[in-house]
Order: structure tokens, then C-alpha cells, then sequence
């Protein structure tokens, strides 16, 4: 199993129209918690891998995550080699997350790229905020 990082800013990227942020977020996982998200590279994502979502704004912290449900697909209907990763948000990891994000200072984070994985000092640091 492998986690990655995937970078939302709330003041760029929407989720099916609605911001991305943390409280949309909190939402869906009680609410609609099957996604899909999109790639600008395919990664090697696969079943069971997790994605923790790094909200650039207000704060800079991860306060939502999800399981990735299938691997990565080119998205027919995307700009070039675009592709979409199906996955479903963890609603009580969410949960513990969103009371209690994890910054970007606890991340060891250098360059925040779209999607980059987990750094093995961070993971401990993630899995404990949630819980899991």
C-alpha cells in the first residue's frame, strides 16, 4: 500500500462545481463518498493505496483522506493525457482530520507538486491524527 499527498487550493479547484475545501470535504465523506478526482499523470496508484488531501488555503494542512478504489484511467473526455482516480473518503479518518489537520510544517513537505507521495516521517504523523 502505498499514500500519497493530493494538493487542493480551495481558491482554484472545484469538486463538481463546490470549493474544495475542507468543509465541502467533511460533507461529502458523511455524504457522497465515492469520488473521483483528476490526475495530470497517471501514477502508480493502486486499490487499497491512500490519498491524503492537502488543502493549500486557508491553512496548509491534510484534513480529509480517502482509499483509492481502482487504478488510474485516461479521462475520455479531458484535456490531453489527463486521467481520473476513483476513490472513497474515509468519514470518521475525515472527521479526526478536519478537528485536527496536519501541517505542512509536520509533512516535511519542500515543493507541494498536484500529487507526490507521503514521506516516510510524515506517515506516522497522518495515520495517528486519523486515527487509523
Amino acid at each position: 500500500m502505498a499514500d500519497w499527498i493530493y494538493v487542493l487550493n480551495p481558491l482554484k479547484d472545484t469538486l463538481d462545481g463546490e470549493p474544495s475545501d475542507k468543509e465541502t470535504m467533511h460533507r461529502l465523506a458523511e455524504e457522497e463518498p465515492e469520488l473521483e478526482f483528476w490526475l495530470s499523470r497517471r501514477n502508480r496508484m493502486r486499490p487499497g493505496d491512500r490519498l491524503w488531501f492537502f488543502f493549500t488555503h486557508p491553512e496548509s494542512a491534510v484534513a480529509a483522506v480517502a482509499r483509492v478504489d481502482e487504478e488510474p484511467w485516461e479521462d475520455p473526455d479531458g484535456p490531453g493525457t489527463s486521467y481520473l482516480v476513483a476513490a472513497t473518503l474515509l468519514p470518521e479518518a475525515t472527521k479526526a482530520l478536519y478537528r485536527d489537520p496536519v501541517g505542512r510544517d509536520e509533512l516535511a513537505l519542500g515543493q507541494v507538486r498536484s500529487v507526490q507521495r507521503v514521506k516516510p516521517e510524515a506517515l506516522p504523523v497522518l495515520l495517528a491524527r486519523a486515527g487509523l
